[in-house]
C-alpha cells in the first residue's frame, strides 16, 4: 500500500525530514546508515565531490549489504580522504593510479569472482571511481575498455568539470566559456573553447552497457535511486554525478546545492537515466530558469555577468541549455517558461 507524502514532509528538498515513515527516508536520514565516508577528511568546506561520494557508496553498501570494494582514481577524493597514513574510508578501499581505476576495478571484480567460488558465496561488488579528469581523460582508454568487456563494475565519475586537485585546469569536461587556469580570459572568446570537450554519458550509452544515468547532489533522493538501481544490474554501469567545486568555480561554499540545482533547472545539466542504450527516464524542470542565474553564482562566469559581460556569449550558452532541454524532453507540455531568457534579464541588468 502507497503511503501518502504531504508537502510539508519533503518541500524544504531536505533528505532527513523525520516526518516521513523510516522506511521511506534516505539513506543518509537513517540511524544506521553506512557512514562509509566518515568525518575527520580534508575536504574543502561545502565540497560537492564529499557530498556525492558519500551519499552514493553509502546506498551502494546498503544496496550490497555492505559487500562492497571501491577502487579510486588519483585526485581530489582520493587525496582529501586517504592522507597516509590515515583513511575516511570504513570499508575495503584501494588507491589506483590517476588513469587506471576502471581496469583495476576489473581486475577486482575478477578477483572476488574467484574467491567467492573458492568459499561457495556470492562475490563482492565492485565500484570504481574518479573525477572527471581521471575519468574523461587520463582514464578514458581503460573505462571504454571496461565498457567494452561489459566488466562487472559500476563506475561512478563525480564532475567538477576540472582537474581541481592540480590547480583547476581545463578537462574534456570544462564547459565552454569557463575560466580555468588554463582558459584564461584572453584572446577573441575568453574562457574554455567552443566545440571541445566529451559526453561520456551518451560515449557510455553508445556502448550499449546495462545502465548509464546522471545524477546531481542536489537531488540526494534521486541520486541513492540510481546507485542502488545500478546495483541491481551486472556488467559495466556508469554514473556521472554533478558535483560542484566552491574553490575551483569561485562559488560560495554555502551554495553548493543551489549551484547544483539550477544546473538541473536550466539545463544546463541534463538528470536521466538509460539502459542498454535507450533513454528511459529524465527528470523534468519544474520551473525553468534562465542560465544566468546559474552562471553569476560562480566567478568562473564573472567575466560574462558584471559589467563587461558579453550578451551574445550568454545567449550562446543560453542556447546550448535550450538545446539539451529539447533533446531530453526536460519540460513536458504541462510546464510553462515562466521567466525571462537569458538575453533579456541581462539587458534589463535585473539579475546582475
Amino acid at each position: 500500500m502507497l503511503e501518502k507524502i504531504d508537502f510539508y514532509q519533503t518541500g524544504s528538498n531536505t533528505i532527513g525530514n523525520r516526518l516521513l515513515n523510516p522506511s521511506m527516508r534516505a539513506t543518509q536520514a537513517a540511524v544506521d546508515r553506512p557512514n562509509t565516508l566518515t568525518s575527520g577528511h580534508r575536504a574543502c568546506q561545502g565540497c560537492g565531490e564529499a557530498l556525492g561520494a558519500r551519499t552514493a557508496i553509502d546506498a551502494a553498501m546498503r544496496a550490497t549489504n555492505g559487500q562492497l570494494i571501491v577502487c579510486n582514481a588519483t585526485g581530489c577524493l582520493e587525496v582529501f580522504s586517504t592522507p597516509y597514513p590515515e583513511s575516511a574510508w570504513r570499508l575495503p578501499w584501494i588507491h589506483s593510479l590517476f588513469g587506471n581505476a576502471a581496469a583495476v576495478g576489473t581486475g577486482l571484480a575478477a578477483a572476488a569472482r574467484v574467491r567467492a567460488a573458492k568459499a561457495g558465496t556470492k562475490p563482492a561488488r565492485v565500484i570504481a571511481q574518479g573525477g572527471d579528469g581521471g575519468t574523461t581523460d587520463i582514464g578514458f582508454g581503460p573505462l571504454s575498455g571496461m565498457f567494452e568487456r561489459n566488466d562487472d563494475v559500476l563506475y561512478i565519475c563525480y564532475d567538477n568539470q576540472a582537474y581541481m586537485n592540480t590547480g583547476v585546469q581545463r578537462s574534456s569536461a570544462t564547459p565552454p566559456a569557463a575560466r580555468t587556469a588554463t582558459t584564461q580570459l584572453v584572446g577573441e572568446h575568453p574562457g574554455a573553447d567552443w566545440g571541445k570537450g566529451k559526453n561520456v554519458p551518451l560515449i557510455a550509452m553508445a556502448h550499449g552497457i546495462p545502465y548509464v544515468a546522471t545524477a546531481s547532489v542536489a537531488d540526494q533522493r534521486d541520486l541513492e535511486y540510481k546507485i542502488q538501481k545500478a546495483m541491481s544490474y551486472h556488467g559495466a554501469r556508469y554514473i556521472q554525478i554533478f558535483v560542484p567545486c566552491p574553490l575551483g568555480w569561485g562559488s560560495a561554499s554555502g551554495n553548493t546545492v543551489t549551484v547544483a540545482r539550477l544546473a538541473v533547472e536550466t539545463g544546463f545539466y541534463p538528470i536521466f537515466e538509460a539502459e542498454y542504450g535507450k533513454v528511459t527516464s529524465v527528470h523534468k524542470i519544474k520551473q525553468k530558469q534562465p542560465v544566468i542565474n546559474f552562471l553569476k553564482l560562480q566567478r568562473r562566469y564573472a567575466h560574462l555577468t558584471g559589467k563587461k559581460g558579453d550578451p551574445k556569449v550568454l545567449e550562446r550558452i543560453q542556447a546550448m541549455c535550450d538545446e539539451n532541454i529539447k533533446q531530453y524532453d526536460l519540460l513536458g507540455d504541462d510546464i510553462p517558461e515562466t521567466v525571462p531568457t537569458a538575453i533579456q534579464a541581462y539587458e534589463r541588468k535585473e539579475l546582475l
